[in-house]
Parts: structure tokens; C-alpha cells; sequence
């Protein structure tokens, strides 16, 4: 009987010694996504977009921070883009004051200050890896619609970014929607090269999206094109 206490007590201390594994966690996806607009004297573009860099840095070691990209558009020297993601709206309001810091190192400069919006995630999947992510090419675009085709929209805007990820030469697609302005919806996309990006343009499943919103629309369809600032 000693024994089989002997036994059971010893099963017992060794069941506590081994645990079983434990699954690693994957980090959190972004929970809100911001894209800032402001333009500069174009004679000030270079000392710009070394502050941009600055900021980048530091940016990128912030807590909850998942994404921070810098855009300059084409062909408008002078006019750029902040793409951020950001785990939480804790995580972004804790990185208003480095914000408010460029803004005002960039001051002087500003020919429109800062615009930015806040979306949350409506169609976002992970970035494709680049060969070459010198040549590649970034969209923004915004789609105003009326309210009332808000669900009918998003479910077009979700197909199209479905379909967008499967085109050659596509490193991402993403869809997100202005927190608080359920009918306004912003496409982040990136292409290997202009070739890439004037394909999927041309595309059957993108004319059709095009051709179906225009009954939506409140406003012009927004496309802007750019240049990453690495």
C-alpha cells in the first residue's frame, strides 16, 4: 500500500514538472490604420523626406505600431503620404505627440498641412515580399458613395480586393473604411512596376467594380499613384 502511495505521489510531482506546450500567440493584427496628406514647397522635397525618414525610425519602435510607410506622390514633387497602422487606438493616441512633432518641424514648409483619417480594416491581408521594391508602385485611392449603397459597395470593395491579390505583380491589396464614415472607403494597394499596376487597371474584374460603383459614387473616384521614400 506504501508503495502504491509512493507511486501516485511520485506521477503527481512528475506531472507538475512537465507542462505541455504552449501555442505561441501571433501578434495582433492592426486594429486601426491612419493615412496622413499634406504637401510642401516642392523646393523642399529633399529636406522633407529626410525628416520623413527621422520620424519613420523612431516610429517604427513605438509599442503597437504595425506598419509605417512613407509615399511620395508621382509626378507632384511637393505632395506625400503617411500610411500607419497601429495594434489599438491606445497605441495610436500615445504617438500623437510625435505626430504633432513633424507637423510642426514641417511648418515652415507646408503649402497644405496635414489631413489625415482614421479607418478601420475592411479587406487587409499580409504584404507579398519584393525582388525589387525600388521599381514598385503604390495606390491610394478613395471611393465616397452614398449611404444607402454602403453594404452593396462593401461587398464589391471586398470581392475586388479578393481579386486584385491574384493579378501578377501585385505585393498588396489592401481595403480599409473611414471609422465613423461607413460610406467612405480607401484602397491601399502596391505593384512591382508600372507595367504590373496598368495591367490590373485594364483587368476584367477591375473595369467591372469601376462600372458597377459609378451608380454609387457621392464623389470623383480618387486614384493617386506614388513612390515609396526608403
Amino acid at each position: 500500500m506504501r508503495s502504491m502511495s509512493l507511486l501516485l505521489l511520485s506521477g503527481i510531482m512528475l506531472a507538475g514538472l512537465i507542462q505541455p506546450a504552449r501555442a505561441q500567440q501571433p501578434p495582433a493584427s492592426p486594429g486601426i490604420y491612419v493615412v496622413t496628406y499634406f504637401e510642401v514647397d516642392p523646393a523642399t522635397a529633399r529636406k522633407s523626406e529626410g525628416l520623413l525618414r527621422q520620424f519613420a525610425a523612431a516610429t517604427r519602435k513605438e509599442d503597437g505600431n504595425g506598419e509605417l510607410t512613407l509615399l511620395h506622390e508621382i509626378g507632384r514633387p511637393g505632395r506625400f503620404a503617411i500610411v500607419e497602422a497601429w495594434r489599438d487606438k491606445a497605441a495610436l493616441d500615445a504617438h500623437g505627440a510625435a505626430m504633432k512633432a513633424l507637423g510642426d518641424k514641417l511648418q515652415p514648409v507646408f503649402a497644405s498641412p496635414f489631413d489625415a483619417r482614421q479607418f478601420l480594416p475592411l479587406a487587409v491581408a499580409p504584404a507579398q515580399a519584393s525582388a525589387d521594391i525600388g521599381r514598385s508602385v503604390y495606390v491610394l485611392t478613395h471611393a465616397d458613395v452614398f449611404p444607402a449603397g454602403k453594404d452593396e459597395v462593401a461587398a464589391m470593395v471586398k470581392q475586388l480586393a479578393d481579386d486584385s491579390r491574384k493579378d501578377p505583380g501585385t505585393q498588396r491589396f489592401d481595403a480599409v473604411v473611414w471609422d465613423g464614415h461607413a460610406n467612405h472607403f480607401h484602397l491601399i494597394e502596391a505593384w512591382s512596376d508600372r507595367a504590373a499596376r496598368q495591367a490590373h487597371a485594364l483587368a476584367d474584374h477591375t473595369r467591372q467594380f469601376r462600372a458597377k460603383l459609378v451608380p454609387f459614387e457621392g464623389a470623383l473616384y480618387d486614384e493617386r499613384l506614388y513612390e515609396a521614400i526608403k
